[in-house]
Protein backbone atom coordinates (compact mmCIF):
# COMPACT_ATOMS: atom_id res chain seq x y z
CA UNK A 1 0.00 0.00 0.00
CA UNK A 2 1.03 3.74 -1.06
CA UNK A 3 -0.32 6.38 0.69
CA UNK A 4 -0.30 9.77 -1.31
CA UNK A 5 -0.43 13.18 1.32
CA UNK A 6 -2.54 16.42 -0.12
CA UNK A 7 -1.64 19.52 1.24
CA UNK A 8 -3.75 19.91 3.90
CA UNK A 9 -2.56 17.11 5.74
CA UNK A 10 1.29 18.57 5.19
CA UNK A 11 -0.05 21.61 7.28
CA UNK A 12 -2.03 19.95 9.78
CA UNK A 13 1.01 17.91 10.61
CA UNK A 14 3.19 21.32 10.82
CA UNK A 15 0.64 22.55 13.18
CA UNK A 16 0.54 19.71 15.35
CA UNK A 17 -2.18 20.87 16.89
CA UNK A 18 -5.00 18.01 16.33
CA UNK A 19 -3.11 15.02 18.91
CA UNK A 20 -5.70 12.54 17.32
CA UNK A 21 -4.95 13.73 13.80
CA UNK A 22 -0.84 13.77 14.92
CA UNK A 23 -1.12 10.32 15.97
CA UNK A 24 -2.33 8.85 12.99
CA UNK A 25 0.80 10.58 10.93
CA UNK A 26 3.30 9.24 13.64
CA UNK A 27 1.64 6.05 12.84
CA UNK A 28 1.63 6.08 9.34
CA UNK A 29 5.29 7.20 8.91
CA UNK A 30 6.13 4.77 11.01
CA UNK A 31 5.28 1.81 9.17
CA UNK A 32 6.48 0.41 6.04
CA UNK A 33 3.93 2.22 4.07
CA UNK A 34 5.36 4.22 1.04
CA UNK A 35 4.46 7.92 1.39
CA UNK A 36 3.95 10.02 -1.68
CA UNK A 37 4.15 13.60 -2.12
CA UNK A 38 3.85 16.03 -4.98
CA UNK A 39 6.07 18.79 -6.51
CA UNK A 40 2.28 20.55 -6.08
CA UNK A 41 2.50 20.06 -2.30
CA UNK A 42 6.24 20.95 -2.10
CA UNK A 43 4.96 24.69 -3.91
CA UNK A 44 2.06 25.31 -2.29
CA UNK A 45 3.88 24.53 1.77
CA UNK A 46 7.17 26.50 0.75
CA UNK A 47 5.08 29.27 -0.53
CA UNK A 48 3.06 30.10 2.73
CA UNK A 49 5.99 29.02 5.11
CA UNK A 50 7.94 31.68 7.55
CA UNK A 51 11.65 31.40 6.84
CA UNK A 52 12.15 30.25 10.49
CA UNK A 53 9.47 26.86 9.39
CA UNK A 54 12.11 25.66 6.53
CA UNK A 55 14.21 23.88 8.57
CA UNK A 56 11.27 21.44 9.88
CA UNK A 57 9.71 21.27 7.09
CA UNK A 58 12.63 20.19 5.09
CA UNK A 59 12.55 17.58 7.68
CA UNK A 60 9.25 16.18 7.20
CA UNK A 61 9.57 16.39 3.46
CA UNK A 62 12.83 14.28 3.66
CA UNK A 63 11.58 10.79 3.94
CA UNK A 64 8.70 11.19 1.26
CA UNK A 65 8.97 10.33 -1.97
CA UNK A 66 8.01 13.01 -4.25
CA UNK A 67 6.30 11.76 -7.61
CA UNK A 68 7.49 13.43 -10.73
CA UNK A 69 4.44 15.13 -12.83
CA UNK A 70 4.81 13.57 -16.00
CA UNK A 71 2.75 13.80 -19.59
CA UNK A 72 0.43 10.46 -18.41
CA UNK A 73 -0.43 12.70 -14.97
CA UNK A 74 -0.91 15.97 -16.95
CA UNK A 75 -3.35 14.36 -19.36
CA UNK A 76 -5.26 12.66 -16.20
CA UNK A 77 -5.28 16.15 -14.58
CA UNK A 78 -6.65 17.74 -17.29
CA UNK A 79 -9.46 15.38 -18.35
CA UNK A 80 -10.38 16.16 -14.14
CA UNK A 81 -10.57 19.68 -14.63
CA UNK A 82 -12.65 19.39 -18.09
CA UNK A 83 -15.11 17.34 -15.34
CA UNK A 84 -14.86 18.71 -12.36
CA UNK A 85 -13.70 22.37 -12.99
CA UNK A 86 -17.08 24.10 -13.15
CA UNK A 87 -19.51 21.61 -11.48
CA UNK A 88 -17.14 20.81 -8.05
CA UNK A 89 -14.54 23.85 -8.43
CA UNK A 90 -11.58 21.70 -9.20
CA UNK A 91 -8.59 23.95 -9.57
CA UNK A 92 -5.22 22.86 -11.05
CA UNK A 93 -3.23 21.46 -8.03
CA UNK A 94 -6.04 19.40 -6.60
CA UNK A 95 -6.43 17.99 -10.26
CA UNK A 96 -2.65 17.39 -10.21
CA UNK A 97 -2.51 15.40 -7.16
CA UNK A 98 -5.69 13.16 -7.85
CA UNK A 99 -4.02 11.97 -10.73
CA UNK A 100 -0.15 11.47 -9.19
CA UNK A 101 -2.36 9.40 -6.65
CA UNK A 102 -4.55 7.52 -9.42
CA UNK A 103 -1.03 7.06 -11.56
CA UNK A 104 0.63 5.82 -8.61
CA UNK A 105 -2.19 3.21 -7.43
CA UNK A 106 -2.24 5.28 -4.20
CA UNK A 107 -4.82 6.26 -1.69
CA UNK A 108 -5.28 9.85 -1.09
CA UNK A 109 -5.06 11.33 2.66
CA UNK A 110 -6.53 14.65 2.54
CA UNK A 111 -9.00 16.44 4.94
CA UNK A 112 -11.03 17.90 2.25
CA UNK A 113 -12.47 14.98 0.43
CA UNK A 114 -14.93 17.61 -1.85
CA UNK A 115 -11.76 19.44 -4.06
CA UNK A 116 -11.44 15.36 -4.57
CA UNK A 117 -14.83 14.05 -6.75
CA UNK A 118 -13.61 11.49 -8.69
CA UNK A 119 -15.02 7.85 -8.47
CA UNK A 120 -11.79 6.12 -8.87
CA UNK A 121 -9.81 7.79 -6.09
CA UNK A 122 -9.31 5.67 -3.07
CA UNK A 123 -8.69 7.30 0.15
CA UNK A 124 -6.81 7.14 3.20
CA UNK A 125 -8.00 6.60 5.90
Amino acid sequence: MTVFIDTDVVIEVLRGRNRAFTENWQRLAASQVAILISPVTIAEVGAGARPREKEVIARLFAPLICVSIDALIGHRAGEYLLRYARSHNVEIGDALIAASAMQSNSALWTRNRKHYPMPDLNFYP
